[in-house]
């Protein structure tokens, strides 16, 4: 059986990476590509490296029948999404790209994103796209919101950890690099080659980076109480990655030890032997997560690192594995693409 997807935001990196990733995926077919601002044109017009495709023009979202639709991704940016959506038909399965609906409390988004939510009663039905630890919610959602790649990277690391109860929770620094796609493909004056080259910066320090408020959600559910994390991102000129260190105090051995019984049945999460770390390098264009575990030179203390592909396992990836489970079709179908190397 053959699903029929429609692609909103079809113009952007995410879209793109949602093409690259379907187009040989045996069950899925893109029936439909929304762009408002390339509407007529072709997919070769706007991604060249795409022009293999035998694919639709890229259409107003208004040129769509969502009629014909199995399931949508929206891949638009935060505020427009929440808007398009509470548009959509409200039997359609929807797999959000953006922030919208990532953040369960109204107030919650308001503070980290500086507007009400204009579809709380939308918001309240999402389920959270983190695949592995909402795998069962995800399978019977209308709604899934795919989470931060920056958040999803930070979470793989510290999740099982939290959890488990072998850090110390009020002492855990989060250092994230991460490579310049992730802010999207709009131009930026602080994202032209000659301002980003040669160099890199740290940014929203000091505790404003608006994906905290998925950790501080996340981090203080498994708690049972509040849990709030040093988080610093780096913007880095790579276009494609993101490396996540974390500084934690515990067992080094029982840490890795954790980690490594959490994920021993993900297909896509690999946790590395001890004391080895991972690479963006090893993981590039792929679904997978590298995690590495080393023990610190002062005693009691760790460092974890994990690496990711924020493109593909920190968004559009993530979104065809949550696009899988909604769907009944296996959870890796179109997403066991070895890593581009060198």
């Amino acid at each position: 059986m053959s699903y029929k997807v429609a692609i909103i935001g079809a113009s952007g990196y995410t879209g793109a990476e949602l093409i690259r990733l379907i187009a040989t995926h045996p069950e899925i077919e893109i029936a439909a590509l929304g762009a408002n601002s390339k509407a007529g044109q072709t997919i070769a017009q706007v991604f060249p490296h795409l022009r293999h495709l035998n694919l639709p023009p890229l259409v107003t979202m208004d040129q769509i029948d969502f009629d014909q639709i199995d399931l949508c991704f929206c891949a638009l940016p935060h505020k427009t999404s929440q808007e398009v959506i509470s548009q959509l038909p409200k039997t359609l399965k929807i797999v959000d790209l953006s922030a919208d609906f990532r953040l369960r409390d109204p107030e919650a988004y308001e503070q980290w994103y500086g507007n009400p939510h204009a579809a709380v009663e939308m918001q309240k039905e999402a389920v959270y796209g983190l695949t592995e630890f909402y795998r069962d919610d995800i399978k019977n959602a209308r709604l899934v919101a795919g989470t931060g790649c920056n958040a999803a990277t930070g979470q793989y690391v510290l999740r099982p950890l939290i959890a488990a109860g072998v850090i110390d929770l009020d002492n855990i620094i989060l250092d994230l690099k991460c490579a310049v796609s992730g802010a999207g493909r709009s131009l930026k004056e602080n994202l032209l080659h000659a301002e980003l080259s040669e160099g890199y910066h740290a940014y929203s320090a000091g505790g404003t980076h608006r994906h905290l408020g998925e950790f501080d959600q996340e981090f203080s559910a498994i708690a049972g109480r509040p849990v709030k994390i040093q988080f610093t991102p780096h913007l880095v000129p790579a276009n494609r990655g993101i490396l996540a260190t974390s500084y934690v105090h515990g067992d080094a051995a029982k840490i890795h030890e954790t980690l490594a019984a959490a994920y021993k049945d993900e297909p896509f999460i690999e946790v590395l032997p001890f004391k080895e770390l991972p690479s963006t390098r090893h993981i590039r264009g792929s679904n997978f997560c590298h995690i590495g575990v080393v023990a610190d030179r002062i005693e009691g203390r760790a460092i974890v690192v994990a690496a990711l592909d924020n493109l593909t396992k920190g968004s559009s990836g993530q979104a065809l594995q949550n696009a899988n489970l909604m769907l009944g079709i296996e959870e890796t179908t179109g997403l066991m693409l070895a890593p581009c190397f060198p």
